[in-house]
């Protein structure tokens, strides 16, 4: 029987430096899997779960296993350095992948923003999905991080500094109603590794591009579409932080896996 949000049940799993990280899941045990991996400053609860995307997906019958990333949610938030080599978050979910016994082809992995960027590490690192999900990521956000990642910094650095309203003001308001930790967050600001042009093509997999009409913050998603052999392109309404609330966008998901 499909769990509901409110059945949502949250497990622990060993992170790659043996961290306590946590999962979150719904839908049938005996379930295809479907690991969903949540955007920077968010959180399990807020990217798949708040808003009805994990429970279309559970109500498939299928088991939506949804990670916290280090530094976020229930998941570790260590403040010293050296929790955040480089291409620690891939490695942290390709071990939960591990953990769970989850054998290649025999499960779909999909992120939006931040874990979409987690998603295709773990592709490049030889994750073997049946089908991947990339969703609030564009092009030039795989290809060269370094935009985005300075704009985080000054995010957390600048806390309390913001002109109103502005694209760091709305990020910082984000990060304050999901209780995340600009310490650890910072620290994590520097583990990302780009993703080479060249790797798109090797994926292996067949892959969704899903992205907001009016989202460009990762760069153009239609380009990163058609820099990735077969992928689908999918669009719904709104921008990069608006998308997450449409269910638009878990009828997508849905659709696709």
């Amino acid at each position: 029987m499909a769990n509901t949000s409110a059945q949502a049940t949250t497990h622990t799993f060993k992170g790659a430096h043996g961290d306590r990280m946590a999962f979150h899941e719904m839908g049938p045990v005996d379930g295809r899997p479907v690991i969903l991996i949540h955007g920077l400053f968010s959180n399990a609860q807020v990217n798949w779960i708040k808003y009805g995307h994990a429970g279309k997906l559970a109500a498939k019958g299928r088991r939506v296993i949804m990670p916290d990333l280090r530094a976020h949610g229930e998941s570790a938030r260590g403040h010293d350095k050296a929790d955040y080599t480089a291409d620690i978050l891939a490695d942290d979910n390709l071990g939960l992948v591990d953990q769970l016994g989850l054998r290649p082809g025999n499960y779909d992995l999909g992120g939006y923003s931040l874990g979409a960027r987690t998603t295709a590490r773990m592709l490049v690192r030889g994750a073997k999905p049946g089908k991947a999900m990339l969703a609030g990521m564009g092009l030039e956000g795989l290809l060269d991080l370094a935009n985005r990642a300075d704009f985080f910094r000054h995010v957390l650095e600048g806390a309390g500094t913001h002109e109103k309203f502005s694209g760091a003001w709305m990020a910082e308001a984000f990060l304050k109603t999901t209780g995340g930790d600009p310490k650890a967050l910072r620290l994590l600001l520097n583990s990302f590794p780009a993703v080479p042009r060249a790797a798109l093509a090797a994926f292996g997999v067949p892959v969704m591009v899903l992205s907001g009409a009016q989202d460009s913050d990762n760069g153009s998603a239609s380009a990163l579409a058609d820099a990735i052999p077969g992928a689908v392109y999918a669009e719904v309404p709104g921008n990069h932080m608006s998308a997450v609330t449409m269910p638009a966008l878990g009828d997508a998901v849905a659709n696709w896996f």
